[in-house]
């Protein structure tokens, strides 16, 4: 079977052709990674900040963030290849992630240009850093949220790193609080799709409470009844 780019990928062919099977072995240039990220979405964004070990500051987002530990506080982002972030993060052992919502969306998008070590991501797209009350790089003052961190571990899986960070501080804006907790439609956050394709977390939102086993039953009953 002759197979083209995601890009031209349509509705109409999905269907005519029902399912296709790939094997990973067999992609060429960047066909898996066109998949995996137009598959694994929407993905929640780390726009890091960090500090070189000659003072400059630096600021770009990292697609392939989540959280791996509430106890204690432990976040990840991966860094493909040896970027500004990575080098920093090795150096210092400290960074930031600041959540992006949807108001910075556009300057957050600017950070991602491929900025040459010595410039300033902070200048270049015109926002003002806050002091981290337990590590040395800032924060966008801007953000709704922002997790200080002090490196726990790097794995690096092929061309990925994997950047474990121990939470030291966490700043929420209370703007986006109601009731004790974040409101994901005050929080506005931004989720990478494939592609130059984006989504904001408080578009269509529901709720589905969390079933127990004997709710499971008995709906099941009900159904057999």
């Amino acid at each position: 079977m002759t197979r083209s780019g995601p890009s031209g990928w349509t509705i109409e062919r999905w269907r005519s052709l029902g399912h296709i099977d790939f094997d990973p072995s067999n992609f060429e240039g960047r066909e898996g990674y066109f998949l995996l990220t137009s598959l694994v979405v929407p993905r929640p964004i780390a726009w890091v900040s960090t500090v070189s070990p000659d003072g400059a500051r630096n600021l770009a987002p990292h697609s392939y963030f989540n959280a791996i530990s509430s106890n204690p506080l432990v976040i990840h982002f991966t860094s493909t290849g040896e970027k500004d972030t990575l080098r920093n993060v090795k150096a210092t052992g400290e960074f930031v992630v600041n959540i992006v919502s949807a108001p910075l969306a556009e300057v957050m998008n600017l950070t991602a240009a491929n900025f040459p070590a010595e410039e300033d991501e902070f200048a270049w797209a015109n926002l003002e850093d806050a002091p981290s009350k337990t590590i040395v790089p800032p924060r966008v003052a801007r953000a709704a949220a922002a997790f200080e961190c002090t490196v726990n571990r790097i794995v690096s899986i092929g061309s990925g790193n994997m950047v474990f960070g121990n939470v030291t501080h966490l700043v929420v804006d209370e703007a986006v609080m109601r009731d004790g907790r974040v409101a994901p439609d005050l929080l506005d956050a931004v989720g990478r799709l494939g592609g130059s394709w984006y989504t904001r977390a408080a578009t269509d939102l529901f709720k589905m409470k969390r079933p127990t086993y004997d709710d499971v039953k008995t709906k099941s009953g009900e159904r057999a009844g």
